[in-house]
């Protein structure tokens, strides 16, 4: 007879893992299913942290053949080593998911290894083996989008996985979709010399973040080369030996025109992986957008079968799926889990990074709130001028009558770090002043911040 289990999960990246051993940690018996030879799912394998790996990489590469000669460093004769790049990507995934393999035997988890299903409430098939437990996590996470038109063979047009191996620098990539992953591969190639082209249907690029940031920022990644056509559809894409023509077309209707390229990336945006879970057959129901319907603590409309990260509503992000892993493990054993939404950080790896948290000033717009409006420049950083990143600036957002921060949006070095401070000032219902009052290091980027939070209140020092 199979094993029974207090708690098995279904997938093993960032929320399903870090939710098996949460739960192993607060004392119950833990399986985690995972179809890949490893585990991490798609944010350690072939997502987050090979991309990153590319993106830190790359920016090597370009600071050394383009901006280490104005610090006075003088190099000659720089030269790309993609294999040697793509083997140090290699290296950096291998440790991280050797790291959750080490994880789950040091908290006593069972990996079980193969296609996970749910066969019945408190029961789990693992190919032809079933086991007993009382309580399931989906934690399936996502996938790439199709494109009606547009057929990926992870070639000459790929998906992020193919982008993130492509052997040689493509003379001209078009990237279909303005989003996180397409801004952040499209660094990384425009970075090693590619063109790199944008087609989005939408007027923005990154059009879930602040408009004013978006703008911004749209015009930074201009500046590196970067070309732009918004407000524009793909309706279709016929590859050959040599490359891709695309057919493009105004989204408002118009004449069509044809975009040759060497290589294409979709990227689109995701969508939740449910497929052959057996979900429909269990009762579980979905929404219109095929994501998994839960309660506010994340149970399904099935006792015991419960859901989290990128297969249920909100943001597709590896942090967002950590926290409901780690606050569902902690109900399940009793205790009081919760996620505060709103200081969900979001960050892209670009450089300048662009990094947000809490409200936008259209979302407050829209909502009726009254507010005040904060900014400080990274040209006014001493910090900033000293590493000569001065791209960029800081948001702030505040509750016209309380002060009370609602939202944090950075473009400049380093943002996603710097952020954390904003995430915490919004978790904990800070105001402005008490950012603008604490004492932060001279000289530091993280300035820019206490500058954004004195001009809430129109004293900003340094500006």
């Amino acid at each position: 007879m199979a094993a029974s289990f207090d708690v098995i999960v279904i997938g093993a990246g960032p929320g399903g893992y870090v939710c098996a051993i949460r739960a192993a940690q607060l004392g119950m018996k833990v399986a985690c299913v995972e179809k890949r030879a490893t585990l991490g799912g798609t944010c350690l394998n072939i997502g987050c942290i090979p991309s990153k790996a590319l993106l830190q990489s790359s920016e090597n590469f370009a600071a050394a053949a383009h901006d280490f000669a104005a610090h006075g460093v003088m190099i000659e004769g720089v030269k790309l080593d993609l294999a040697r790049m793509q083997a140090r990507k290699a290296e950096v995934v291998s440790a991280n998911v050797k790291g959750v393999e080490f994880l789950f035997r040091k908290n006593k988890v069972t990996w079980l290894k193969g296609e996970g299903k749910v066969a019945a409430p408190g029961r789990v098939a693992v190919g032809d083996t079933v086991y007993e437990t009382k309580h399931i996590v989906i934690a399936t996470g996502s996938e790439s989008m199709p494109l009606r038109g547009v057929e990926v063979d992870e070639k000459r047009i790929v998906t992020s996985t193919g982008a993130l191996e492509l052997g040689t620098v493509p003379g001209h990539l078009v990237v279909i979709g303005g989003g996180v992953i397409g801004l952040e591969l499209g660094s990384v190639w425009a970075r090693l010399g590619a063109k790199v082209t944008v087609v989005e249907f939408l007027d923005t690029i990154l059009p879930t973040m602040d408009r004013e940031v978006s703008r911004g920022f749209e015009r930074i990644l201009a500046k590196q080369g970067f070309t732009f056509r918004l407000g524009t559809k793909v309706t279709s894409a016929k590859a050959d030996d040599k490359g891709v023509d695309l057919t493009l077309e105004p989204a408002a209707g118009g004449k069509a025109e044809t975009l040759r390229a060497d290589v294409v990336l979709l990227a689109i945006g995701r969508r939740p992986y449910t497929a052959g879970l057996g979900l429909e057959a269990a009762g579980v129901a979905l929404d219109e957008r095929g994501r998994v319907k839960t309660d506010a603590h994340w149970a399904t409309s099935v006792p015991g079968i419960y859901a989290i990260g990128d297969v249920i509503a909100g943001p597709m992000l590896a942090h967002k799926a950590e926290e409901e892993g780690v606050a569902l493990a902690e109900r399940l054993a009793g205790q009081a889990g919760h996620v505060n939404y709103e200081a969900i950080p979001g960050v892209v790896y670009t450089w300048p990074e662009v990094a947000s948290v809490g409200r936008t000033e259209e979302q407050l717009k829209a909502e009726g709130v009254a507010y005040t409006v904060g900014k400080f420049p990274f040209t006014a950083n001493g910090r900033a001028r000293a590493m000569g990143d001065t791209d960029g600036f800081v948001k702030l957002l505040a509750d016209k009558k309380t002060d009370r921060l609602l939202g944090a949006h950075i473009v400049g070095p380093d943002a996603g770090t710097i952020l954390a401070e904003l995430v915490t000032a919004i978790e904990f219902g800070a105001s402005a002043e008490d950012v603008a009052r604490t004492c932060h290091a001279h000289p530091s980027l993280s300035e820019a911040i206490k500058e954004a939070a004195l001009a809430v209140g129109g004293r900003a020092l340094h500006m």
